[in-house]
């Protein structure tokens, strides 16, 4: 008994049992997600009628617009407004400077492709996946949506809606195609990404910015197409 207390008091070996719990808790909040969202992801064609679209920011280059996964997530908005699966589309992005406004890059990019000024609503304190669900919900009044992403993200965007109070169903660009590391890199980050997610979902945090309630939605909602 004392060889394994003092086996166990190792840094080396003390390290290697942290990573090996953390390892399982990565894997099973990764199945969770997957298991929990089965059914709810689908194509644009095959997905049902939700009445907002909620686009999650993934970031803008130097000149200030899109990135590609962001811009494909955009495009999916955009066909998904246009085919008549949703009235009117959240973009929920990072605001937090004064520098970088990824909100109106988004806003911007719909109007480009075809969307109405009127028909976008925009969430400048979506930091977080979570908080842009829980902002979606608590400050925009939003109860049902289709949630846009990357394909190795819905799991984790679906489950995070859903556990913040949004009916909420996915659509996803593949990405894999066109970009493969990229690609790789976000299925890696999902591993880890995974377990706080099991917590925020869990534990549902206040967003950052809680309130007060916003009508932008309703008004997206409302407005002729």
């Amino acid at each position: 008994m004392d060889g394994i207390r003092g086996l166990l008091r190792r840094p080396a070996v003390r390290a290697v049992l942290a990573a090996a719990v953390l390892g399982v808790l990565a894997v099973g909040a990764a199945a969770w997600l997957r298991l929990s969202t089965s059914g709810l992801r689908a194509t644009v064609a095959e997905t049902p009628e939700r009445p907002v679209a909620l686009v999650l920011g993934a970031g803008l280059n130097d000149a200030g617009r899109p990135m590609p996964f962001l811009a494909r997530r955009l495009d999916l908005a955009a066909e998904l407004y246009h085919a008549g699966k949703v009235e009117a589309v959240l973009v929920t992005g990072d605001n937090g400077r004064d520098e970088y406004n990824e909100t109106d890059a988004m806003a911007d990019y719909l109007a480009a492709v075809g969307v109405p000024r009127e028909k976008i609503a925009a969430d400048y304190a979506g930091f977080s996946t979570w908080e842009s669900c829980a902002r979606a919900h608590r400050v925009f009044g939003v109860d049902a949506a289709t949630v846009v992403t990357q394909e190795f993200h819905l799991p984790r965007a679906v489950a995070l809606c859903r556990a913040a109070g949004i009916d909420t169903r996915g659509v996803a660009d593949p990405s894999w195609g066109d970009f493969p590391s990229d690609s790789a890199y976000g299925y890696a980050r999902e591993l880890a990404a995974g377990v706080k997610a099991a917590a925020d979902a869990a534990f549902r945090p206040d967003p950052t910015f809680p309130g007060p309630r916003e009508t932008t939605v309703d008004e997206a909602l409302s407005a002729p197409r």
